[in-house]
């Protein structure tokens, strides 16, 4: 805006132009909003802690039991096994969708398209009772008498190693595709300059290509990371002694069924927030160059400080 009662000085080229005063902008609306949604946040604060139906006593006694951190150890292996399982199949299948073989194609097509394509649930229940459909699992000859090894189904698909297959298969063909977006943003000339200086396709991948590629890789795999460890809690249908298995198999006996609810959401909220801070660090450390607010934390960009520690001001590249 202009100070209108700036005086007008002249000069010999004729009027100079007048001093500008700066007057920011009042965003009288995003000010009510703010306090509309504190207000609704603190009341539905306050009207939890007021509500004797959730029964905060019990919520107390089994936060730190220790059924709820024997599940809580299961759940965390599930979901680091299963990640690993996942990716490490995942560029597996990625490359193999990449490849000029049809056959390679076709089998990776074919596995994505029926473990993306069945819900999650059904696959583990699908492996959870594998036994009713195969009683042994054996290896030998196909179409012959001959068996090297043959274990009894029940003993080695464990409810747990059960959600792990689950798990990591179906993960593995989301994976694929997010490993696969990665690989194809990386330019074609990178690969050909790998391939000029006498370099395989093997270690062109893994050298030159899939360090390029972790840029597009991160920010979707971390989300599946954190998707993943949600999804553990779906276990509990075969019994996996998961997190959530022990808390229903609590709230069974007890009956208290919301307090135990608020209790296993209460630990998957700590574990989620935990896994967003490595995230968020990898996001910014493969992100680098792209742009100066992308690199920036959220809590940095909200309190007003740029990367390299200075003070954003109004209207400089990525201000709050």
């Amino acid at each position: 805006m202009t100070d209108v009662t700036a005086p007008l000085k002249t000069t010999r080229s004729g009027p100079a132009p007048q001093e500008l005063k700066v007057v920011p902008v009042r965003h009288w609306g995003r000010w009510i909003a703010i306090v509309v949604a504190l207000t609704a946040l603190v009341g539905l604060a306050g009207s939890l802690a007021k509500n004797d139906n959730l029964h905060w006593d019990v919520v107390g006694n089994y936060l730190f039991a220790g059924l709820i951190f024997d599940g809580l150890a299961t759940t965390l292996w599930l979901t680091a096994a299963a990640m690993a399982l996942g990716l490490t199949l995942g560029t597996v299948i990625a490359v193999m969708r990449l490849s000029t073989s049809p056959v390679l194609y076709g089998l990776a097509t074919l596995f994505v398209w029926v473990f993306r394509g069945t819900p999650l649930l059904v696959q583990i229940i699908f492996w959870g009772y594998a036994a009713a459909l195969y009683q042994y699992l054996k290896i030998g000859i196909p179409f012959t008498d001959i068996t090297f090894f043959q274990v009894e189904t029940n003993s080695l698909l464990t409810p747990p190693v059960a959600a792990l297959l689950a798990l990591g298969l179906n993960e593995a063909a989301y994976a694929s595709e997010i490993v696969r977006a990665g690989i194809q943003s990386v330019d074609r000339g990178q690969t050909e300059a790998a391939h000029s200086l006498g370099m395989g396709p093997a270690l062109t991948m893994r050298r030159i290509v899939l360090p390029q590629a972790m840029r597009v890789i991160i920010p979707p795999m971390g989300n599946e990371t954190i998707n993943m460890l949600k999804m553990t809690a779906l276990v509990s249908v075969i019994s996996a002694h998961d997190l959530m298995s022990n808390i229903q198999d609590v709230y069974a006996q007890n009956y208290q069924v919301i307090p135990m609810l608020v209790v296993a959401s209460i630990w998957y909220l700590a574990l989620v927030t935990l896994l967003g801070i490595p995230q968020a660090w990898l996001e910014r450390r493969y992100g680098r160059g792209s742009s100066t607010q992308g690199q920036a934390s959220p809590l940095r960009r909200m309190l007003g400080f740029a990367t390299d520690g200075s003070t954003l001001r109004p209207g400089r590249k990525g201000a709050a």
